[in-house]
């Protein structure tokens, strides 16, 4: 391959192609600017660009199209007979273009007015609030709905385009979902004082914390899915519940051990409502992901919101 190739030639207009025969918008907008202003040096400013620049691109113009457009003079600039008619048509082709950005801006305008979310739980509880939060400064007129669930149901969501941007817990990535690492969390083991594992002086071997009956979150949740695979496997849980929520209460009225995020617990175990233990043989950190569709890449307040996850 040459390195013209390599360059991205194939991005020119084919010889026999529209483009190719047809000139830029640019062009079509200077040529009327100078019908209009019978000047091509005033027909120059008003596009931005220099009267050299002009120049070169009328007679750039003329030879794409094979005739004569404009007559110079030292009194200005006078369209010739092909280049009145060149005009006609080309103030049809700037009015269609100015309908079809028109257009795009009412599809940009509609797809910013709202931005779908779904996000795991512990990320809508604890991650999400401050980051709509900071949105909403920047979008104040973009309407965020917000879906919470578990890992799973967020990934079905966006396959199903229920949602324009998702956060999960997880190991891995569900097929046809792209992804982009926005944070980093630790699970830790918490008990009630109460509980017999409060007053361990030794950490808690990985084996005997899979074998202990937790309480747990559902299937499908990225919390449990961390934690059995870095277990290698789970007990029959204790009790099954469906919000980081309720296994920290759970937990909190001594109804057994929990593992839960750092980010969830840390005002109980500030409060000593609730007590870390340590464990050892098992790594419990895992990393918060943004996701969306596979070639989908977030635009408008969906990228901002991402933005905003990494700042």
């Amino acid at each position: 391959m040459s390195s013209m190739e390599e360059h991205g030639s194939d991005h020119r207009p084919a010889p026999g192609s529209l483009a190719h025969r047809v000139p830029d918008l640019g062009a079509l907008e200077l040529l009327l600017a100078v019908a209009r202003l019978g000047s091509l040096g005033a027909a120059a400013r008003e596009v931005g660009v220099s009267q050299p620049a002009a120049s070169s691109r009328i007679r750039s113009m003329e030879r794409q199209l094979g005739v004569a457009l404009v007559d110079r003079s030292p009194r200005g600039s006078r369209l010739t007979d092909a280049g009145a008619l060149v005009t006609d048509w080309a103030r049809r082709v700037v009015e269609a273009a100015e309908a079809f950005d028109a257009g795009a801006q009412a599809l940009r305008d509609r797809r910013d007015s709202r931005l779908r979310v779904a996000a795991s739980m512990t990320i809508a509880e604890y991650l999400l609030p401050g980051w709509l939060l900071a949105l909403r400064a920047e979008r104040p007129d973009t309407a965020v709905s917000l879906l919470a669930g578990n890992s799973t149901s967020v990934a079905e969501r966006l396959l199903a385009d229920e949602a324009d941007l998702g956060f999960v817990e997880g190991l891995t990535v569900p097929s046809g979902l792209d992804s982009v690492v926005i944070a980093h969390d630790q699970l830790i083991v918490v008990t009630a004082p109460a509980h017999p594992w409060a007053r361990r002086r030794k950490p808690l071997a990985a084996a005997e914390l899979a074998a202990t009956p937790l309480i747990l979150r559902e299937e499908g949740s990225g919390t449990r899915q961390v934690l059995e695979t870095a277990l290698g496997g789970l007990a029959r849980p204790l009790i099954e519940l469906s919000s980081t929520t309720a296994v920290k209460a759970a937990a909190v009225s001594n109804a057994g051990p929990a593992v839960l995020s750092e980010l969830a617990v840390r005002e109980e175990l500030a409060m000593r409502r609730l007590v870390s233990v340590p464990v050892e043989g098992a790594a419990l950190a895992r990393d918060l992901r943004a996701v969306w569709r596979t070639g989908h890449r977030p635009a408008g307040p969906a990228r901002e919101l991402l933005a905003l996850t990494r700042g």
